[in-house]
């Protein structure tokens, strides 16, 4: 369902704040340094991530060029489109959602610029699950903690999730750690990220996660850490640092 006044798709879990907070930087989705930027530095350490799972979960050739060519791919909250884009390339057939009417013309635009075929919908998890669509694999990155009622947005999920299928999330833990590095490091110090992007009340701990991954139908695996050098200012993958940003693989 779509509300017109301020293009936004609207469902139980929707927070329209937060939505329409993101709606007001669209047009920078791209822009490598523009308020996205700690995505865009992020990036290459989300794809390395999901490739390597999504490869050991289907039992696919991590050496094609296209090895997700057979999947049908959903990317919730898909932004500009920063990770369905890569998808598509590595072969997946992607949808991608996303409850702001103005992202979704952003990647629409973007993609078929760059000849992709993706399937971008103005619309939320609950309405895809209302609709009955299924997919193999469900990417869920940086959502959950935006989300208004987590418990009915991971069941949304699961009902999106074919049996043996996988979701990967990632989120931000709520550690003091993270309240100094994801918000008032790079909120107000770096000003990476506009004030407000996050609310350190909505990050959820790697043990609350795999809770109600659990009671959502889905065996959570344990969390895996993205874990950023500000001298390098790259970002790499950890399997015992999670206190600020972590991924969890989710097996239906």
């Amino acid at each position: 369902m779509l509300n017109e006044t301020t293009g936004t798709a609207t469902g139980t879990t929707v927070d329209e704040n937060e939505v329409a907070f993101f709606a007001r930087i669209a047009d920078s989705w791209w822009d490598p340094y523009g308020p996205f930027k700690p995505l865009h530095l992020l990036n290459p350490t989300r794809l390395q991530y999901i490739r390597e799972q999504a490869v050991a979960h289907f039992g696919l050739d991590g050496t094609s060029l296209k090895p997700l060519a057979g999947l049908r791919l959903l990317d919730i909250g898909c932004g500009g489109g920063l990770i369905s884009e890569p998808m598509a390339r590595l072969g997946a057939t992607v949808v991608s959602v996303d409850a702001s009417e103005k992202n979704i013309r952003v990647a629409s635009l973007h993609a078929e610029q760059s000849g992709l075929d993706i399937d971008f919908r103005n619309t939320t998890a609950e309405a895809l699950a209302e609709a009955g669509e299924k997919f193999d694999l469900i990417i869920n990155m940086e959502v959950v903690e935006h989300v208004a009622d987590v418990e009915a947005y991971l069941a949304a999920c699961r009902a999106l999730t074919k049996e043996d299928g996988l979701m990967l999330m990632s989120t931000i833990n709520r550690t003091a750690k993270a309240f100094l590095f994801a918000i008032v490091g790079a909120e107000y110090v770096l000003r990476w990220l506009p004030k407000g992007a996050h609310d350190w009340n909505k990050f959820l701990k790697p043990a609350e996660l795999a809770k109600a991954l659990k009671k959502a139908g889905y065996d959570a695996g344990a969390p895996t850490g993205f874990v950023f050098n500000p001298i390098s200012q790259k970002w790499r993958l950890s399997e015992t640092d999670t206190d600020v940003n972590y991924a969890m693989a989710a097996k239906a």
